[in-house]
């Protein structure tokens, strides 16, 4: 892992940042897929982090000098496949890590988180992200690989820490930012440039979906195979068309 500190190229080891590329305390944060070195949707990735710090109160520095720094320590790194972690600290600082990444190539099996999730306030990329990796694996040791969490309202927002998209009565369909979920770069990406509606999915019409996949920016589109163990039909080249437009949008 590679790591910058306040701009600054460290590369002397990894003094103030997680093993996971994260700084102690608390803040905001960017996860970012990079392949041969390459951050995908960075600019996007940059904007939402300057939304979500004006909305935390977090101080963050310029544009430029976040680009600037991000640049330089990509290019000490080559790494095939990496994730590219920034983080901008309550306290004022910021860092930029960028760790190994090994893409997931099978499709998903998730089951349905059993508590109801807290949606009140303004959904931002906060860390500590604790609660959210608890979640997650929770259900792996359930044998899943990611959960599906439901609000108090019983709407299906997202997963743990990915972004849903499903097929329903022939329609792509992903919740509704007011439904309580995180609103991810893949998914805005994926509203904008393919024929998706933004509509709540009740818990009780999970059994309704006939195809689905999830969305992040490390898993870009992952197809689902089963919910709660119900086989779903295949959406490999709804997925392959979303990651061949994020390679596009990501080339300058």
């Amino acid at each position: 892992m590679r790591t910058s500190f306040n701009g600054v190229l460290e590369r002397n080891g990894i003094t103030k940042l997680t093993s996971q590329g994260w700084l102690d305390g608390n803040g905001i944060f960017e996860t970012i897929r990079t392949v041969r070195s390459r951050p995908y949707l960075f600019q996007r990735h940059l904007d939402r982090a300057t939304s979500s710090a004006g909305i935390a109160n977090i101080p963050m520095p310029g544009s430029e000098i976040i680009q600037t720094s991000v640049a330089q320590l990509l290019n000490s790194d080559s790494c095939e496949n990496g994730l590219l972690r920034i983080s901008f600290g309550s306290d004022g600082n910021w860092a930029a890590a960028h760790i190994p990444y090994e893409p997931i190539n099978t499709a998903a099996n998730v089951c349905t988180h059993t508590d109801q999730i807290d949606t009140a306030g303004e959904s931002i990329k906060r860390y500590p992200y604790d609660y959210r990796l608890r979640i997650l694996e929770n259900a792996k040791e359930l044998g899943f690989d990611e959960a599906l969490v439901v609000n108090a309202t019983g709407n299906v927002c997202e997963g743990a820490v990915t972004n849903l998209l499903v097929n329903l009565d022939g329609q792509w369909i992903t919740p509704p930012t007011s439904d309580g979920l995180l609103p991810g770069i893949m998914r805005g990406f994926v509203i904008e440039n393919f024929p998706v509606k933004v509509s709540s999915l009740s818990k009780s019409r999970l059994d309704d979906v006939s195809a689905a996949i999830l969305l992040s920016s490390l898993r870009i589109a992952q197809p689902i195979q089963s919910i709660n163990g119900r086989k779903l039909a295949a959406s490999e080249t709804f997925c392959a068309q979303i990651e061949a437009m994020t390679v596009l949008h990501s080339v300058d």
